[in-house]
């Protein structure tokens, strides 16, 4: 039962062919057996059992409280939950037992849904590859894949268990790599630059970054304010569209988020693209992109021009400048934010009592890791009195000028942009980890930190698997607040290539994540 939708799930829940708990077990043991994979932080085992107890008393007398109750979903351990540990993978913030749920959190736990656990991710965020968190790396389950394994063999390649496995992305590789795996239904990330979408493009899922402001940021540990969004990943773009309705609105604790009351939305049957008008970005083709990636992107242009869609190349003059303005904007916003870990109120406290000023210097220097104080560093350097307007208002002119570029093609009757979601399939972790974090960044975020700059929302649907049987993924990208039109071109797209994620499951043998001396996974 692991293999199939929330709403395929919900529906058994609801006649009784099977119960919440029985399906949080499932998911408690699948956990376990893949351990290995590194994604969860926390596992709330008992939490989840109590929930999921609950969740079967309510279905037994009729009275659900939604489309998601009883289902498993997990968290990106950079959003608060009440008495569960939320330490953003630092050791800044192990032990921090916060006091209420992010807005998110509750909504979803007000639904029904079962909390299976807390997942692991680049400390506080930043990173593309979750390779960088006190808790070690995690692995992308498509490592212990068939397809791959057995091209790994053809090219008589001896796979090392403990160091052949590819990266998931980052910075919500936990999430991405728990839906993946198939240990819960639906996972939460956050979106500051791509932390969604990159991941679910490694570990072939869906990841959606919603239109900045239709879902609150309330009790989300910040990054960068301006543009961090909560992201949903799921397995497919119907079990997306059921979770943005679940999460949308506008919260009183949050200022940023839109007034309107938001209508939850479902996605029908059969999807159209007829007359619909695609762009694509002439400047997306940009170097190092694969040529797998390339001819998927090629053959889906063809595919909406055949459906009676019209496609047609628009520019977007300013991306060359994006990935530049976007760490300028970033790192000053760390900066800022990542000043209240002092040492004095929550969080790590070294053991100094020289002076205050003494006691911040080494709580951030014990606290933090070597990219978390070289991004403060670069941000404070960018926000110097001499550099201010050099940096940080430059590229906040520059950041109106890109969201302007979108504006613009939108203005002319382009309803939605296809892209690449990154240049090509996840990198081995040998070789991913021997670049520095910076230059990591500018390469898996290249296509997707312009829609958070724009601030407007983008989705990215795996299409097929890389000659290295690793996914391949495309991204949409959609006006602001049309994600019922974004949602509906990227279920076109998931079925036109048949390529769903339930697959992995469907499809493959007991045991197909698994390393080789690994008990097979008889709950798939």
């Amino acid at each position: 039962m692991l293999g199939i939708s929330v709403h395929e799930a919900a529906a058994a829940l609801r006649l009784g062919q099977l119960s919440a708990t029985e399906l949080c077990q499932r998911c408690l043991s699948l956990i376990k057996e893949t351990a290995f994979l590194n994604a969860y932080i926390t596992v709330t085992e008992d939490i989840a059992l109590k929930q999921a107890a609950e969740a079967d008393k309510r279905l037994r007398q009729g009275k659900s409280l939604g489309k998601l109750d009883g289902i498993p979903f997990a968290v990106k351990d950079n959003f608060n939950t009440t008495n569960i540990e939320t330490t953003c993978a630092s050791r800044m913030l192990k032990g921090y037992i916060p006091p209420y749920n992010a807005t998110v959190v509750q909504k979803l736990l007000d639904q029904g849904a079962v909390l299976m656990g807390k997942t692991n991710l680049d400390e506080f965020g930043m990173g593309s590859g979750s390779t960088d968190s006190i808790f070690g790396p995690v692995r992308n389950p498509w490592s212990y894949s068939k397809p791959y394994r057995e091209k790994r063999v053809e090219c008589g390649s001896l796979i090392d268990e403990d160091s052949d496995w590819v990266i998931t992305g980052g910075s919500s590789g936990g999430s991405a790599t728990a839906v993946s795996a198939g240990t819960c239904y639906v996972a939460l990330g956050s979106d500051t630059g791509g932390s969604t979408r990159n991941p679910a493009a490694h570990c072939g899922v869906v990841g959606l970054k919603p239109t900045y402001g239709l879902v609150s940021r309330h009790g989300l540990i910040p990054l960068v304010n301006s543009m961090d969004v909560p992201g949903i990943l799921t397995r497919c773009v119907d079990d997306a569209a059921t979770v943005l309705g679940v999460l949308a609105g506008h919260d009183p604790l949050d200022s940023t988020t839109i007034q309107d009351s938001f209508q939850p939305f479902t996605l029908p049957d059969e999807v159209y693209v007829k007359d619909l008008c695609v762009g694509i970005p002439k400047e997306y083709h940009a170097p190092g992109l694969s040529a797998e990636t390339l001819s998927i992107w090629t053959k889906t242009a063809d595919l909406l021009e055949n459906a009676g869609a019209r496609v047609v190349e628009v520019s977007l003059p300013h991306t060359c400048y994006s990935i530049v303005c976007y760490h300028v904007l970033c790192t000053a916003e760390v900066a800022s934010n990542m000043a209240r870990f002092d040492g004095l109120e929550y969080g790590h406290r070294a053991d100094v009592e020289d002076s205050t000023e003494a006691l911040y210097s080494a709580t951030r220097r014990e606290g933090f890791n070597d990219v978390v104080r070289g991004r403060i560093l670069s941000g404070n350097f960018f926000l110097l009195k001499q550099n201010y307007e050099k940096y940080f208002l430059k590229a906040q002119k520059v950041r109106r000028l890109i969201a302007d570029d979108f504006v613009k093609v939108f203005s002319s009757g382009v309803d939605v942009l296809l892209t690449p979601t990154t240049l090509g399939d996840a990198a081995p972790y040998l070789e991913f980890i021997q670049e520095d974090n910076r230059t990591r960044s500018a390469q898996e975020d290249v296509f997707t930190q312009c829609a958070n700059m724009a601030g407007i929302p983008a989705i990215t649907v795996p299409a097929s698997l890389s000659s290295r049987g690793l996914p391949l993924a495309l991204q949409f990208i959609g006006q602001a607040f049309k994600e019922q039109q974004l949602l509906s071109v990227a279920k076109w797209f998931e079925k036109q290539m048949h390529f769903f994620p339930l697959q992995f499951y469907r499809n493959q043998a007991n045991g197909d994540i698994l390393p080789t001396n690994s008990k097979s996974a008889t709950s798939l």
